[in-house]
């Protein structure tokens, strides 16, 4: 086993920006990039394989070729690869939307719920997204909202800045807004309901679809019970900081703001990295490669590596 470069399926959503190909890099036949999926083993777009012996396959085909032993053994728990990493250039501001959990996506769509965050990667002065309700109401109510056009009235509409953070847990009405670049770490799922998309047309020249009825099932019609924003605590090591971003039962986030050698390991799960600026170079008996801006790596579990540079690096793992 060895460290796997990887290069990203590119979404072109209608709401998408240049700032994915023109500042990162991602390739793509299409003239805006709404989303990179830069960890990927979901159906709707495979993470490919750009280094070493396994290089044009999918990280799909490397798991099944190295077995367990590559996702460590908390992945044992999880019926299919658990997470999907994804880069987000909202350009547009993208529908108001919620994902359900595991139990009803699993029972209606076949696959599992989605719970997230995001990381507030660079954004527009001004700013804002939505998270929640600003105050809790009942179910009538929201879906009389949804139907007369004034849900937005009672949406917690939040101010966002550079580096600010987002637990977003299944159940949780939300919306990316415009001018916002975001790092989101979710459950591996594509399941979402879009409850309100202010009237716009998809590329057919149609409304695009929305899901009330199922949204009205799972959404939690109150204010965010987390806190959010300029969260996560630092710890300063000889290589630089490290900010915890996020951790729950599906995922652990860490922000590695690196200046110097760093060593990477863990026994029990695999470990995603993804650079968000800078450049490194990843050193281990099975690999040496240059990382930059945009690249992601899949470390398998148990692997032994150092990281050496100057970089930001969104460090994931289970």
């Amino acid at each position: 086993m060895y460290p796997l470069l990887l290069k990203a399926p590119v979404k072109d959503y209608l709401w998408g920006g240049r700032r994915l190909i023109d500042e990162f890099g991602f390739e793509t036949d299409k003239e805006k990039a709404a989303e990179a999926w830069v960890l990927s083993c979901h159906k709707d777009g495979k993470s490919i394989i750009k280094n070493g012996e396994l290089s044009g396959r999918t990280l799909s085909d490397a798991v099944t070729k190295w077995g367990s032993k590559a996702l460590g053994v908390k992945a044992e728990s999880f019926e299919y690869f658990p997470i999907l990493i994804k880069l987000i250039d909202a350009k547009d501001r993208l529908s108001v939307q919620v994902h359900p959990d595991d139990e009803y996506a699993l029972k209606n769509e076949g696959e599992y719920g989605k719970t997230e965050m995001w990381y507030v990667v660079d954004c527009d002065e001004g700013a804002e997204l939505i998270y929640g309700f600003k105050n809790a109401i009942g179910k009538e109510e929201f879906k009389r909202r949804i139907e007369n056009n004034t849900l937005t009235d009672v949406c917690n509409f939040v101010p966002v800045k550079k580096g600010d953070v987002f637990f977003i847990s299944a159940g949780t009405l939300h919306a990316i807004g415009k001018g916002i670049l975001i790092a989101e770490i979710q459950q591996n799922s594509n399941t979402t309901y879009r409850v309100s998309d202010y009237g716009r047309l998809g590329a057919d020249g149609k409304p695009r679809q929305l899901h009330i009825d199922k949204a009205i099932d799972v959404t939690k019609t109150a204010p965010p019970e987390l806190e959010y924003g300029n969260i996560g605590e630092i710890t300063l090591y000889p290589f630089g900081t490290s900010r915890k971003l996020a951790e729950c039962e599906f995922f652990t986030t860490e922000l590695l703001s690196l200046n110097g050698k760093v060593g990477i390991y863990d026994k029990d799960s695999f470990t995603s990295l993804l650079v968000l600026d800078g450049d490194a170079v990843i050193s281990c008996p099975e690999c040496n490669m240059s990382i930059k801006k945009g690249d992601s790596v899949f470390v398998p579990a148990s692997l032994r590596l150092t990281v050496t540079g100057t970089a930001e690096i969104i460090c994931s793992h289970l």
